[in-house]
C-alpha cells in the first residue's frame, strides 16, 4: 500500500506541473518508497524508455565491464549528433556526467535518470539548445548489482542494501585515474574522454559521513601543475552561481567539500581539510587537462530521496549555468590549452613547476560555515569527547585547506624520449591521449638526465601497488639516441599531465605506481646508483 501511495503522490506532483510519468519512466527508488536502489537492469530501462522515439538522443557504450555489461553513455544534442566528430564540429561544449563510480553511493545514478526523462520526455530539452550532454548514469556496472545491507553505515540503510565500492578486478575506480588499470577507465578514456573532449566533467558521489550542516558539497578540479584559469573559473563563478541558485529554488545549503576533527582542533573547529590533490582522482586529472571538473558529494546522513534531491538540484543548476555560459567556459579551456603549450615553447629548460605538494590554507577562511554543534562530555573512562547534538550553526572565518604548494618542483622540458624497449611506457600515454611520436633518424638530445639513488617502496599496498618514491639528482647532459625510439614534445595541449605522469619524483606519476620497478631491479638499483631510462630533452635535433 504505502509502495502505490508514493508512486500516486509521485504522479500527482509531476502532473499539477504538467507533466505525468508513465511508470517505465520512473526510477526504481520511486516505486518502492525510496528503501531501494536500482540494479543495472532496472537503470537500463529507465534509458531506453528515455530515449525512445526521442529526436535528442543517441545511446553509445563506453565499453564493457569484466562481467561483460556495456557501460552505457547517454549522448543528447539538438540538433542530434551520433558521434564525437560530429559533436566537435558543432562548436558547442561537451558536458560529461558520470554517476555510480562508486556503487554504494547510488543518488547520482538516480537524478541522472531523473534528468534524463525531464530533458528527452519533459520540458527541459532547452537545455540541449547550446551544449551537448554526456550522461553516465552506472559507471561501476558490476559491482552495482553485489548488493548488501549495511555496507555504508553512515547511509544508515537508505537505502537498504547497496553495491561496492570496488570494480569487479578489485580497483576503486576513483584512484585508477593515472594507471588506468580498470577496464571501465580505459574505456572511459579511449571512448569518451579522448575523442570528445569534455568541456567539463561532473562526477557524482556521497561523503563517507563528515556532519558538516551541507545537504552536499563540491570541489572543483585541483590544478597543482596545471594551468590555473579552468580552476579559477570554476571556483569563483560556476558554483558560487550554482550554490545560490540551489538555495533560492530549491531551499537546499550547498557547500565546500572538507573533512574537520574534533580531536585535533577541539570545538568549535577552526579548518576543514579538502582530499588529496592527486590526479589519479578523475576530477583532478581535468585540470592537468586544461578542462574544468567539479566533484558533488551528497550528505551521508540525509535519506535517499534528499540525496537525489540534493543531487538532481545541483546537476540541474550546473546544466543551467553551462547552458548559459558554455561558450565562455570553452574560451577559459582553450586559453589555458594555449598558456601550457605556450610555456613549453617559450620557457622549456627555464621554468620549474611542482611535482610533489602538501595541502594548505586558502588565502580567504570561509565567512560562515554550516556544521553540527558539538559538546564537550568525558565518556566512561574519564577521557574527554565530543558528542554531536542535533542543531545546525554557523561558525565564522573557518579556515579551507583547499590548496596545494609544491614541496618538491622539477624544470619543465621540451619533451621526453623514451627508449624503444620501453613501448608499454608510450602506449600508455597514448591510451590517457598524448601524441606520442618515433624518431624516424638517429638524434642528438641535450636536457637532463635523472640519477636515482634509492627506491622506496611502501610497506601496506594501496590498490594493489606498493606505491614507489624515487630519490636522487639531475645532471645536465647530451645523449644520442636511435631511430625507432619514441619522444613526447610537451608542446599540446596535454603537457601538463605528461609531465607530472613522466616526472621521475612526480608524487602520482608513471614511477609511483610501479611501471619502472621492473627496470630498476633490472639495474640493481639497491647496490648502485641507476639512471632513470626517460631522458628530459630541452632540445632535440
Amino acid at each position: 500500500m504505502k509502495q502505490i501511495l508514493i508512486v500516486l503522490l509521485v504522479s500527482l506532483t509531476l502532473s499539477l506541473q504538467g507533466q505525468e510519468w508513465p511508470r517505465e519512466l520512473l526510477t526504481h527508488p520511486e516505486l518502492t518508497a525510496y528503501r531501494e536502489t536500482s540494479s543495472y537492469e532496472q537503470v537500463m530501462g529507465v534509458v531506453k524508455a528515455a530515449i525512445k522515439d526521442s529526436p535528442y538522443a543517441h545511446l553509445i557504450s563506453m565499453g564493457q565491464s569484466k562481467e561483460g555489461k556495456d557501460i552505457p553513455v547517454v549522448v543528447m544534442a539538438n540538433p542530434k549528433v551520433t558521434s564525437a566528430e560530429e559533436a566537435k564540429a558543432t562548436g558547442k561544449p561537451i558536458i560529461y556526467v558520470q554517476g555510480n563510480i562508486h556503487s554504494g553511493e547510488v543518488e547520482g545514478k538516480e537524478a541522472l535518470q531523473v534528468l534524463l526523462r525531464e530533458i528527452l520526455k519533459g520540458e527541459r530539452s532547452y537545455l540541449l539548445d547550446n551544449q551537448i550532454l554526456l550522461f553516465a548514469p552506472i559507471y561501476n556496472t558490476d559491482s552495482n548489482d553485489k548488493m548488501e545491507q549495511g555496507r555504508r553505515p553512515s547511509q544508515e540503510d537508505s537505502p537498504v542494501k547497496v553495491g561496492i565500492r570496488a570494480n569487479s578486478q578489485g580497483w576503486d575506480l576513483n584512484r585508477d585515474g593515472m594507471k588506468a588499470e580498470a577496464l571501465e577507465t580505459q574505456g572511459l578514456f579511449q571512448n569518451i574522454i579522448v575523442p570528445w573532449d569534455p568541456a567539463l566533467f561532473v562526477d557524482l558521489h556521497t561523503t563517507n559521513g563528515v556532519w558538516h550542516g551541507y545537504s552536499l558539497t563540491w570541489a572543483p578540479s585541483y590544478h597543482t601543475a596545471g594551468e590555473k584559469a579552468p580552476f579559477d573559473y570554476t571556483w569563483n563563478k560556476i558554483l558560487p552561481d550554482v550554490t545560490d541558485r540551489v538555495l533560492k529554488d530549491y531551499g537546499i545549503y550547498l557547500g565546500p567539500y572538507g573533512y574537520f576533527y574534533t580531536r585535533s582542533e577541539g570545538w568549535p573547529i577552526k579548518s576543514i581539510y579538502t582530499y588529496n590533490h592527486h590526479p589519479r582522482y578523475l576530477v583532478n586529472q581535468f585540470g592537468l587537462r586544461n578542462r574544468m571538473a567539479i566533484l558533488s558529494e551528497a550528505f551521508a546522513h540525509e535519506r535517499l530521496y534528499q540525496r537525489m534531491a540534493s543531487t538532481y538540484a545541483f546537476v540541474r543548476e550546473i546544466l543551467e549555468y553551462t547552458h548559459k555560459h558554455g561558450r565562455e567556459i570553452l574560451e577559459v579551456n582553450k586559453t589555458a590549452e594555449e598558456a601550457a603549450i605556450r610555456l613549453v615553447k617559450e620557457q622549456a629548460g627555464k621554468v620549474k613547476k611542482g611535482v610533489r605538494f602538501e595541502m594548505v590554507a586558502m588565502e580567504e577562511p570561509i565567512d560562515e560555515y554550516r556544521i553540527y554543534n558539538h559538546a564537550k562530555t568525558t565518556n566512561a573512562q574519564g577521557q574527554e569527547q565530543y558528542i554531536r547534538l542535533p542543531e545546525i550553526i554557523t561558525l565564522k572565518n573557518v579556515e579551507n585547506h583547499s590548496a596545494f604548494n609544491a614541496t618538491v618542483t622539477a624544470t619543465l622540458p621540451r619533451g621526453y624520449v623514451i627508449p624503444k624497449e620501453m613501448g608499454h611506457i608510450a602506449a600508455h600515454l597514448q591510451m590517457l591521449g598524448a601524441k606520442v611520436d618515433t624518431l624516424t633518424r638517429n638524434s642528438r638530445a641535450t636536457g637532463e638526465v635523472f640519477t636515482a639513488t634509492g627506491l622506496e617502496l611502501a610497506n601496506r599496498p594501496f590498490e594493489g601497488h606498493n606505491m614507489a618514491t624515487l630519490e636522487g639528482s639531475f645532471s645536465s647532459q647530451t645523449r644520442r639516441f636511435s631511430k625507432g625510439d619514441f619522444y613526447v614534445d610537451l608542446a599540446q595541449p596535454l603537457a601538463n599531465l605528461i609531465f607530472y605522469l613522466m616526472e621521475p619524483q612526480s608524487d602520482d606519476g608513471l614511477v609511483t605506481w610501479n611501471f619502472f620497478d621492473a627496470y630498476f631491479e633490472k639495474q640493481n638499483i639497491a647496490e648502485k646508483p641507476v639512471e632513470y631510462p626517460i631522458f628530459k630533452y630541452f632540445e632535440l635535433k
